[in-house]
């Protein structure tokens, strides 16, 4: 699966995981899925 993370999910899952649900957690960890991050995140 395709998953377009937002800025806040992507800060979490880099730097405070306890922020994330557990189901949020282990679908971003999930090798079978590609994780995308617009570059409009940068800014």
């Amino acid at each position: 699966m395709k998953l377009l993370l937002d800025t806040h999910v992507f800060l979490w899952l880099m730097y405070d995981s306890r922020k994330l649900s557990r189901l949020a957690y282990e679908t971003c960890k999930d090798s079978n899925n590609s994780l995308y991050l617009s570059v409009a995140s940068m800014w």
